[in-house]
Order: C-alpha cells, then structure tokens, then sequence
C-alpha cells in the first residue's frame, strides 16, 4: 500500500482531498520549528515546576492554576509533539489511524484545559479583588477548579473517539486534529458546539470578568495601595498569559473555521501550517511569562523593602 493510499484512508477515504506534500526542505524546517517548540515547551515549563516545588511561597492557591497550564503544556510537549516531529523528520505520518486519534485528542484535550484554566484564573481575580470578604483562598477550591477544568475539556474532546465528528490528518500531514474539512452535518454540529463552548463562551466570561475588574479597580482609584500591589501584579501576568494564548490561538481559529464552512479548498493544507505552528508555540511562551514576571515582582519587591 502506497504513501498515497495510506494517506487516502487516513483522511477517511477521501481521495478527492490529496493531502499537498511539503518539499523535503518545508519538512526539515518544519520538523526544526517542532524540534524547538518541543525542546523548550518542555524545559520552560518543567523549570516552571521546579520553582514550584523548590520556593515554598510559590505555593499559593492562585498559582495552582498557573501550575495546571504549565502542566498541561508540558504534557503537549512530551505526548504530542514529540509524535510530530518525529513525523516531520520523515516527512509523513508514522503512527497510523489510532496514532492520529491519539495525537488529535491529546492536543484538543490539554489545548482546552489551558483555556479554561485562564477561564477559571480571571474569574478568580475579579472575585478577589472585587469582593472583600474572600480574602481567604482556599486551596480545596482551588484543586476542584483544576480538576473541573480538565473534566470540562475531556467532555469537549473524548465525543470525537466516539464518533460525534472525527480527528484526522492536517496541514502536511504530519499532525493531526479535529477533522475541519469534513462536511456532514454531524461534524459541523460538533465544530460549531465546539466553537461555542470551547472558544466563544470562555473568552465571553474573560473579557466580562477583566471589563468589570478594570472598572471596579477605577472606582476604588488608589485605595489599599501597597496592600493590593501582589494583586495587581498578578492580574498583570494573568491577563498578559491570557492575550499571548488568544495570539497564539486565534489564526488557527480562524482558518478551522473557514475550513469548516469555506468552500472547499480555501485553505490549502500547506496554508495552514503556520497557524497550526503558532498554537503549538503557546506551550513555550507561557512559563516565560511567568519567570520573567517574577523576576519584575521580586524587583518591586526589593526596591519597596529598601524604600521602606
């Protein structure tokens, strides 16, 4: 059986779809660009980790839920990627129709944990800084919430391996995704549920909770002004983590949209790389966020210590 044959049944039969090839040189800088995202997504966030285990104060309830996306974007790193990249080397898909559910699923499942963690992140800080009386973080509250972000997001991404749509082939063939380009009603139903309550809902809830935050922060103007600076501090990080995700997101977004309900063909495979690429890169960016901006508190930190 042919690469192409293979290729056909991998993208459900449908040999009215050829997936485009990429030249040898378009998979080595594929396969280089994967070889980076994998490398780093997996150090930065373990180093992540790390700090975590090692600075007791690190420890808080609030960066539980950091600590779940760091998680989740390292597991990307080691479960998924790695499997693209190998594929990428070689210039074709290495791990057959199960391999390709697998890799679809894993990449949805921990994609969608991460969103929903900055969901549960916003309206956490908006709840805190707002009502008074929940000064008092729980970390039970906390744990639930990281659980129920990844219940959330396996109710979102298991229906494909039972059918309800599909995950199969992508851009070069070399990773694999919720089938975007198959037109029967039941996909498209699943897509736009998908869209609904993976996407559009979540980011609804972010934009309310920061929107009403900002303008109750402009109300209180300068009151409890040391006391609050940590808190500022950390919506800063939070909201910088939340436009760096819709960055990296939303160009993919966009082209498995149109993808569903374009005509047929209005995004080449090849077309499609770079968004898909720029998702992956999420996983890199985030722990830098956090490090970095750690680094910025425990300066401010120093220089009230020494003001005061």
């Amino acid at each position: 059986m042919s690469d192409k044959d293979l290729l056909g049944v991998l993208d459900g039969g449908s040999s009215d779809s050829p997936l485009q090839k990429l030249s040898p040189a378009g998979f080595v800088a594929l396969a280089v660009f994967l070889g980076f995202i994998m490398t780093f997504g997996f150090l930065n966030n373990f180093l992540v980790l790390l700090l975590f285990c090692k600075f007791k104060k690190l420890r808080t309830p609030v960066n539980m839920l950091l600590l779940n996306i760091s998680v989740s974007d390292m597991l990307v790193c080691v479960c998924g990627t790695t499997l693209s990249f190998a594929s990428s080397v070689r210039g074709r898909w290495l791990l057959g129709r199960s391999g390709c559910m697998w890799y679809g699923f894993i990449n949805s499942c921990f994609g969608i944990v991460s969103l929903i963690t900055l969901v549960i992140l916003s309206y956490e800080r908006y709840s805190t800084m707002t009502v008074h009386n929940n000064r008092r973080q729980s970390y039970l509250k906390h744990l639930l919430a990281v659980g129920g972000s990844w219940l959330y997001s396996l109710i979102w991404t298991i229906p494909p391996l039972l059918g309800w749509s599909s995950y199969g082939l992508e851009g070069a063939g070399t990773s694999c995704s919720v089938s975007w380009t198959d037109h029967s009603p039941k996909s498209h139903s699943y897509i736009i549920c998908l869209f609904v309550f993976c996407l559009g809902l979540p980011v609804l809830v972010m934009v309310y909770s920061y929107g009403r935050l900002l303008y109750a922060v402009k109300k209180l103007g300068k009151i409890h002004k040391t006391a609050r600076r940590r808190d500022y501090h950390l919506l800063i990080v939070i909201i910088t983590t939340v436009v760096c995700y819709l960055l990296c997101w939303t160009p993919y977004s966009v082209v498995a949209i149109m993808a569903t309900f374009g005509r047929p063909g209005i995004i080449t495979p090849v077309a499609s790389i770079v968004p898909s690429l720029l998702a992956k890169s999420s996983t890199v960016i985030n722990p830098i966020i956090y490090i970095f901006m750690n680094k910025q508190a425990h300066k401010h930190h120093h220089m009230m210590s020494h003001d005061g």
